[in-house]
């Protein structure tokens, strides 16, 4: 009894203080809120991207620019983390020239680890993290994220994303969990934990950013920034659930998806934006746009400003148009315009803004601006990659293992170790590694490719040959062979056909033809069809992009970690199959959702 009353008294109390400190905070905004002038609550609502910004860097403070983005292929020409920190002090310092010495916030795509720095720790893109079904791994990846990112100084990242990818057309499939909704909004939710800890201005603590919303993983053929056309329920049911969850979780911002749902486009969605999230949600979050993607809602870009803004972005993202420059100040002159035409009220202004500053303040961006040195020099550090190793290990889906071929022993005579992607770092990482598409080859510092990694593992006895056309394997007591996609991104990742490339076939069949046990490695950011070469190989896996650490697929290849990764995705036999999704009625696949072997 005694101690019922002391756990009531201690829960009352809690609910006091949060009450109290939630009213001090709002006290705080709406103080400064007062204060300012229509510019100065525009500019917060402006993000610009670095590269359309750093020819007038004044311009952060003639405009109040409340926030700054790196897109893909934005970055400075020191792509270290000194580098981008340095960047990053440079900026924040102007803005704290401001009037208000208001601070900026500054996001970046982090989507699998600080992706565009030089040296970072980079973690399997979500389609291998959704293979690990593993909640606990995810808020692991996502603070070490979190921790690497502060090591910039920047507090914003642009993930999770939520998608349910429903179509493995998708290019951007690999950025989903999977294609159940309660896996999604399960590791979402476990991602916006790990990023934004348990207090948002913790020291290691990052804003997470909830994307793309809604429906963008569900567009009918898979068209990148198509039309999903489904009904209210199946909306709800399917594309929504991530968002519900996140939003519970303590997700302060989330970003609209380019799709349209029924011919509408998200931009300009009122009902989804307004009346659903911010209402019936509660979401107390801002809301900020896409990469230029107000300026799809029609030929007018004033009034694409109006709609966007009268249906609920909070804050928009402006980059240059192509041949063009300084759009943000196009923007700030037209939503001015806007509010003194009555067209946009003052009272969305100031809404969006007062969301604004109220995560500025949570972030404790007021009190601590700057980088914190420590953590830079914290980035790609063997903790961190442990985690990320740690992360491959646990995504690996194994889909075949005949005769028992794997795992394999250390002590062999001689591997053959052959195919494209045997010694490519690039297309272990896959896009959205330095650079937005990202390429294949030696895009990164750090890391191990696989071919490094068994030869980390194998014992001195041990030889291991290697060649990049499956040639060469006559004689070895085993061939892998690693085989897959190359790195690509959104808009040029989209497929009609998602064959195996005929020199990756050719490698494996190679392979076959020495007579030697064959097991395949596929790097690949979806289900790829696999037959025949899933026919005449001993053992494959399906190894997603793992990222920097290949040793964790070592790890599992020689048996000192056993495959626990099940499919994220159903496996299709065949084109004509996709879409194929767990629940369909003529349900068929090569391996179901949830397939996976062991040891």
């Amino acid at each position: 009894m005694k101690k019922n009353i002391l756990f009531l008294i201690i829960f009352l109390l809690a609910g006091i203080f949060t009450t109290n400190a939630q009213k001090t905070l709002d006290k705080k905004v709406d103080t400064l809120l007062s204060r300012m002038t229509l510019d100065e609550k525009i500019g917060q609502m402006t993000q610009v991207d670095y590269d359309a910004i750093k020819k007038n860097v004044d311009d952060i403070v003639k405009y109040s620019i409340g926030s700054i983005l790196c897109g893909g292929n934005s970055e400075p020409e020191d792509i270290t983390a000194k580098g981008w920190a340095d960047l990053y002090d440079k900026y924040q310092n102007m803005a704290l020239r401001t009037r208000l010495r208001i601070p900026i916030i500054w996001g970046i795509d982090a989507v699998h680890g600080h992706n565009n720095v030089d040296g970072a720790t980079i973690f399997p893109h979500n389609v291998g993290l959704g293979a690990t079904h593993n909640p606990k791994l995810i808020e692991q990846v996502a603070a070490v994220t979190a921790a690497e990112i502060k090591g910039t100084g920047m507090q914003w990242d642009f993930a999770p994303c939520v998608a349910v990818a429903r179509n493995e057309k998708w290019g951007r499939t690999y950025e989903s969990y999977g294609e159940n909704p309660d896996l999604v909004k399960m590791l979402g939710a476990a991602y916006v934990n790990g990023m934004q800890g348990k207090n948002l201005a913790g020291k290691t603590s990052v804003l997470a950013c909830v994307k793309h919303f809604v429906g963008d993983g569900g567009t009918t053929n898979g068209k990148d920034q198509g039309d999903t056309e489904v009904d209210e329920e199946t909306l709800r049911k399917i594309h929504l659930q991530g968002y519900v969850e996140a939003i519970k979780a303590g997700a302060k911002s989330i970003m609209v998806s380019y799709n349209s749902w029924n011919g509408e486009k998200l931009h300009g969605h009122k009902y989804l934006l307004t009346d659903v999230l911010k209402g019936e949600l509660d979401f107390k979050g801002f809301v900020v746009s896409d990469w230029a993607a107000i300026d799809q809602l029609g030929k007018d870009y004033k009034s694409d400003i109006e709609k966007s803004i009268n249906s609920g972005l909070d804050m928009i993202m402006i980059p240059n148009a192509p041949g063009q420059d300084n759009n943000y100040v196009d923007f700030i002159t037209k939503l001015k315009e806007l509010v003194n035409e009555n067209k946009v009220p003052l009272s969305k202004i100031d809404d969006a803004v007062r969301r604004i500053l109220k995560v500025k303040f949570e972030l404790g961006l007021f009190k601590n601006p700057m980088t914190d040195k420590n953590l830079t020099a914290q980035i790609g550090s063997k903790k961190h990659r442990e985690v990320a190793r740690d992360a491959v290990r646990q995504s690996l889906v194994l889909l075949k293992n005949d005769n028992k071929v794997l795992p394999i022993s250390k002590n062999l005579k001689r591997i053959h170790v052959t195919g494209k992607s045997a010694d490519d770092i690039g297309n272990q990482c896959g896009g959205w590694t330095i650079s937005w598409q990202s390429k294949s080859g030696n895009v990164i510092s750090g890391g191990t490719t696989i071919l490094q990694a068994i030869k980390n593992t194998v014992s001195k006895s041990t030889e291991v040959t290697t060649s990049t056309d499956g040639s060469g394997a006559e004689g070895a007591d085993v061939c892998v062979v690693v085989v897959g996609e190359t790195p690509y991104a959104e808009m040029l990742g989209d497929r009609e056909d998602l064959s195996l490339a005929k020199e990756d076939v050719t490698a494996i069949e190679k392979a076959r033809a020495s007579g030697v046990p064959v097991v395949v490695l596929l790097i690949s950011g979806r289900p790829m069809l696999i037959e025949p070469s899933l026919n005449i190989s001993n053992a494959f896996v399906a190894a997603w992009l793992p990222g920097t650490e290949g040793q964790g697929i070592a790890d599992v290849l020689f048996g000192d970690f056993k495959p626990v990764g099940k499919l994220p995705h159903s496996w299709p036999k065949n084109m004509q199959q996709i879409p194929i999704n767990v629940g369909d009625a003529n349900y068929d696949p090569l391996f179901p959702y949830g397939f996976g072997l062991t040891y």
